[in-house]
């Protein structure tokens, strides 16, 4: 059996900062540190901050007052933030900077009295907190069936907005559809470099192999759209939490195995999938190079400047 990788694939700069800034707090703040919702969509991730100090609520009222707390990656709406503040919190925020920049997409064109419709999944923490920056000018749109229906202002001055972990196949047909009722629309390009990155590699990956397993959270977006991909091209693919999870039914027949792994999947369960499949050979199919590394908040770049002026990127090597 041989197994084929696909790179880019795991952890997104973005992952890598949220992660890097819970650890810091930690370190320079002491435990407890309370994160609201799980920093990022993967239960080893929580588990291994969660040991080491943090502790993870769904609500600001379970934050004692005083205390620290961090924001997710996902980012959050104004009301998070002012109910924080209303506790007296010192809050660090690890919003990735791209939900951050349709954060602030949101807010410049609501102020110029457009409609806001944003692209995304029903319950999303990332689409939630993109809808409360302009809650009285924003619409949540999922379905092109959705997009037929959704009621606007004025058709002349929409915007769209989509969730950054979608793919372009996710959004092509829904933003097709809001084109042709609104053909003055705004269509903003939002999914991340990172998605789309490990999109297409997944998808070049998918079209050599017999099976594809994509390693991740079985409540991350960009890991299930990592497996549609796969799926799309035709072949057998499934989404596992790890290794104990492969079926060995799966590999009855299958010659070559194509793995990649989610923007918040730490590469030592990728590596665990390849022990256990005992492959005589592993290449890899690569089709960019990624060294993105976002800049840390303020708040944490200013403790011991040198210090934390590296960052952990994804592969592990301190830059």
């Amino acid at each position: 059996m041989e197994v084929v990788l696909s790179a880019p694939r795991g952890f997104c700069a973005g992952v890598v900062r949220a992660i890097n800034i819970v650890e810091i707090a930690i370190e320079n703040f002491g435990a407890p540190v309370y994160v609201r919702h799980e920093i990022v969509h993967n239960k080893y991730v929580v588990g291994s901050l969660r040991a080491k100090g943090a502790v993870f609520v769904e609500e600001i009222a379970e934050v004692p007052n005083g205390a620290t707390v961090i924001f997710s990656a996902h980012g959050v709406g104004p009301s998070v933030w002012e109910a924080a503040k209303s506790r007296g919190l010192s809050i660090i925020d690890a919003t990735c900077p791209l939900v951050t920049k349709v954060h602030l997409e949101s807010i410049k064109y609501a102020a110029e009295d457009y409609s806001v419709i944003v692209i995304g999944h029903h319950g999303h923490p990332e689409v939630i907190g993109t809808l409360g920056q302009s809650p009285h000018a924003s619409r949540l749109v999922s379905t092109s069936a959705e997009a037929e229906l959704v009621q606007v202002d004025d058709p002349a001055k929409v915007v769209a907005l989509t969730q950054t972990t979608l793919s372009v196949e996710d959004t092509r047909d829904i933003i097709g559809t809001l084109r042709r009722r609104f053909p003055d629309m705004v269509a903003r390009n939002d999914i991340c470099y990172a998605t789309t990155n490990r999109q297409d590699s997944a998808h070049a990956m998918a079209r050599s192999v017999d099976l594809v397993l994509v390693i991740g959270a079985q409540n991350s977006s960009n890991c299930n759209r990592l497996r549609e991909v796969a799926q799309q091209v035709g072949v057998p693919s499934h989404l596992i939490d790890d290794a104990s999870l492969i079926d060995p039914a799966w590999l009855d027949g299958v010659e070559r195995v194509g793995i990649t792994s989610g923007a918040s999947t730490p590469e030592s369960l990728v590596e665990a999938v390849i022990d256990r499949l005992k492959p005589d050979s592993v290449s890899t199919v690569q089709v960019v190079e990624e060294n993105v590394v976002f800049t840390l908040p303020k708040e944490l770049r200013e403790l011991d400047g040198d210090k934390w002026a590296r960052q952990r990127t994804g592969d592990g090597v301190i830059r």
